[in-house]
Parts: C-alpha cells; sequence; structure tokens
C-alpha cells in the first residue's frame, strides 16, 4: 500500500511533522563507501544509508543538552521538543553517533570532541549514581532521577558501550586525552558484584526506597553486553560462572532453531550493535548466526500473519510506540497484539544480519511512505492501513539503526570498540574462541 503523495503533504503539515525539513541538514558523508563494507552495497544503498545516518546522527546532537550532553528518551519527528526526560541508554547511542559522525564528516571535529568531554565530565563528576550505575531516566539539564525509577544495570551497560567506543576513537591529545581519561573512570567505577546481590545473575536494578529488584538478567536477550563488560572489568570483575548462569532456551518456528527468550526482536541486536561476534562462539553456540536465524524466522513470522498486509518489501515489529501506546511486541511466538505496524527499527537493526532483505524493506518504506519521514528519519511505527503514523522518534531505536547501518557500510563501531581491551578480555574470560 502506498500513501498518496499529495495526501502525505497534507497530513505532514496537520501534524507539523514538515517544520524545518527544508533546514540544512548535518552536511554529507566526506568518506566515501569504505572498503570493509559487509556486502557491496549499490550507490543507491549507500546513499540512503548514509541519509538515515546524518539524520539520526542529527537527532542525537539536536536532542540533547548541550550543557552535559544526556540525551532525550524520545523527540518529534520534526525536531521541536520541549520534554525533559533523558535516556542513559540513549545517550550511550549518542557518544557512539559522535564518533560515527566525526568519522563521516558530519559535523566539525572540535564541535563533537567538546560535546563528548563535557558528557563524560557531567556523567562522571555530578550525575547521581550508585556504586556506579545510573538512574534509567534524568532530567535533561539538573540530572534529578525521573519518574522515580530504577538505577538500571543494562541501561548503564548501554551508556558504557558508547562511553568506551569514544575511549578508543579519540585517540588524540589535549581534549582527547581528557576524554579518554574520563571514560576510563567511568567505565573502573561500576562496581559490577554489587549489581550481583549475592547471586549469580545481575538484579535488572535497584530502587532507593526498596533495593534490589526481584528480576534478574537470567535469560538470553540483550544482557550479553551487561556480562561482557563485567567479566571484562580491570576493577571490580565478576566470574565466569556468571557466564554459564544464563539460561539459553531454544525457539522453533516454521523450521528455524534458535536460542531466544519470549522477547521482541531487538534483544537480538543490542549487544551485537558494539561486540563483534562474528566467527566467534562460546560453548554454546555462535551469537552472530543465532541473530541471522532469529531475524530469518521473525520475518517468516510477520508475512505469516493473517489479514495484515506484511509483504516482502513492508515487516518488522519490535518493542516500540504504538497506536495504543508503548508495547514490547513481535514474535515468534505473538507477542502484543500485532495490528499490522511496522517499527523501522527492526529491519534497521538487524541490516548486517540480513543485509539485502533489510535494505530492502527499508528503502521502500523510504520511497513508498513519506509521511513516516521526518527530520531525524523514520518516525519510531506506523501503520498506514489504520492510517496511524507516530510523532515521535526513540533515541534508542534511532541508534541501533544508526549503528547497524555504520557496521554494514564499514564495520566502524565493531571495530573501534573491540580496540578496548576490557571487551576482548570479557569475550575471553567468556569462553569464545575462533571459529
Amino acid at each position: 500500500m502506498k500513501v498518496d503523495r499529495r495526501e502525505a503533504l497534507k497530513l505532514l503539515a496537520a501534524v507539523g511533522m514538515g517544520a524545518g525539513l527544508t533546514e540544512p541538514l548535518l552536511a554529507k558523508s566526506k568518506t566515501a563507501p569504505l572498503p570493509n563494507a559487509m556486502i557491496k552495497l549499490t550507490p543507491q544503498q549507500d546513499a540512503f544509508l548514509d541519509d538515515l545516518e546524518r539524520r539520526a546522527c542529527l537527532y542525537f546532537w539536536e536532542q540533547a543538552s548541550a550543557s552535559n550532553g544526556q540525551v532525550r528518551d524520545r523527540a518529534r519527528s520534526f525536531g521541536k521538543e520541549t520534554g525533559r526526560v533523558t535516556s542513559i541508554a540513549a545517550t550511550g547511542f549518542g557518544l557512539t553517533a559522535h564518533c560515527i559522525a566525526d568519522m563521516r564528516g558530519y559535523m566539525p571535529a572540535s564541535d563533537l570532541r567538546g560535546r563528548v568531554l563535557k558528557t563524560l565530565q557531567y556523567h562522571y563528576e555530578q550525575l547521581p549514581h550508585d556504586h556506579g550505575f545510573f538512574f534509567h531516566f534524568n532530567d535533561i539539564e539538573t540530572g534529578k532521577r525521573a519518574w522515580n525509577c530504577e538505577v538500571s544495570s543494562i541501561d548503564t551497560a548501554l551508556l558504557l558501550c558508547g562511553v568506551l567506543t569514544c575511549r578508543a576513537h579519540f585517540t588524540g591529545g589535549g581534549v582527547e586525552s581528557q576524554i579518554r581519561e574520563l571514560a576510563t573512570k567511568i567505565y573502573e567505577r561500576i562496581d559490577w558484584p554489587w549489581m550481583l546481590n549475592g547471586g549469580t545473575t545481575f538484579s535488572m536494578g535497584s530502587m532507593p526506597e526498596t533495593g534490589f529488584l526481584k528480576s534478574h538478567w537470567s535469560t538470553y536477550c540483550e544482557l550479553m553486553m551487561l556480562y561482557l563488560l563485567a567479566l571484562g572489568s580491570t576493577t571490580h570483575p565478576v566470574e565466569p560462572i556468571c557466564w554459564i548462569s544464563i539460561a539459553r532456551p531454544y525457539i522453533d518456528y516454521a523450521g528455524f532453531h534458535y536460542v531466544s527468550d519470549l522477547a521482541p526482536l531487538f534483544t537480538h541486536q543490542y549487544s551485537h550493535a558494539w561486540f563483534d561476534f562474528r566467527g566467534q562462539r562460546d560453548r554454546y553456540i555462535n551469537y552472530f548466526d543465532n541473530s541471522i536465524t532469529a531475524t530469518r524466522a521473525h520475518k517468516a513470522f510477520c508475512l505469516a500473519q493473517k489479514g495484515m498486509s506484511y509483504t516482502d518489501d513492508y515487516w518488522g515489529v519490535t518493542a516500540s510506540d504504538s497506536s495504543r501506546g508503548y508495547t514490547a511486541w513481535g514474535g515468534p511466538p505473538l507477542l502484543g497484539k500485532i495490528d499490522g505496524s511496522v517499527v523501522p527499527s527492526a529491519a534497521a537493526g538487524s541490516l548486517p544480519f540480513l543485509p539485502e532483505e533489510c535494505l530492502r524493506v527499508l528503502m521502500s518504506l523510504r520511497e513508498n511512505y513519506e509521511i513516516a519521514w521526518g527530520r531525524y528519519g523514520f518516525v519510531d511505527a506506523f501503520n498506514p492501513d489504520d492510517n496511524w503514523y507516530d510523532r515521535d522518534v526513540l533515541g534508542i531505536d534511532q541508534g541501533i539503526g544508526l549503528l547497524m547501518a555504520e557496521n554494514l557500510r564499514s564495520q566502524f563501531v565493531w571495530q573501534t570498540f573491540m580496540k578496548n581491551p576490557e571487551a576482548v578480555e570479557g569475550m575471553k574470560r567468556s569462553g569464545f574462541i575462533k571459529t
């Protein structure tokens, strides 16, 4: 189904999504397609990905505090936003985005280095923490805890992945040496054993009022980064038994057999944005190949939904906004009330796993649904059959698409992050070997 261009422009004007779209965005990439791309991209494919990345980098620049670098959890897709809630996970993606923008020449190098330095200074010196772990959500200017949220283990890990990417990317003197020093201090301050709370799997977090949450990161999902960062720590490491303690259940669907919890597709993407699992496995599986299978199964699941509009050009659902509010939906097996909506970050976050299939989806969505494309790229989710188009973009969803697009194009995030010796040590202590 295509949206009529004239009707789309009317809708854009009605919701304000056209505002600012004629303003100059970030400069186009100064870097031609790099020689170590995962696949040979056509000029059209590379130009599309460059535009997608450029707009996502703009989100992480514009929707962050200029004084402390905290990134908004979400914002309007046309750019204007007054919300005050930030997400430390979005800030982690944002720090990585600044490295990409620097490598691609999207913004002046001095501006990017200055923003990264302010971000790390604030997170080390001022933002409240508990044993090095940060609250999930905070006020964009004051840093005050938002929504009575938890001190989050997984979201702190997402922040740290961005912190360590900056440490590995900025290798010069002056400001860059300050960046490296602060990044190391933030990482080494984390008291990983404390978050175990006496066990062998990490608590999902802690509340100042009541202590540790009862829920644990104990079954395969996006948790790998959390454990690998803890295993590689030089100051407060955990033992390899923690890695072994993770449950790895299997799902069988339409002939696909793979490790997965009953969770949305993003759980097969997030750790892979930074840690390079290609050509390696532990005693259990090759996790990169596992994510390829999970993505194939998800595509098959979408196409099998009766009465929906899913096709080879239109599929992909992961945790996102919906017409009924934020929901963790997807499959297989069926999670939530699938209604024919599409979530662009489902395909964007899986670009390295199924490049051709995911590029086909994303480029088709861009061509056929102009209303779903704004200042920062795709809106978070939309359903053309119901004439519903989200007005927002989410930092973590823009972030995973940005990082995976760059990994497909150049492997830059993988190559940069894996220069951190702690990342290598974490995988070594988990028993990874080359295959």
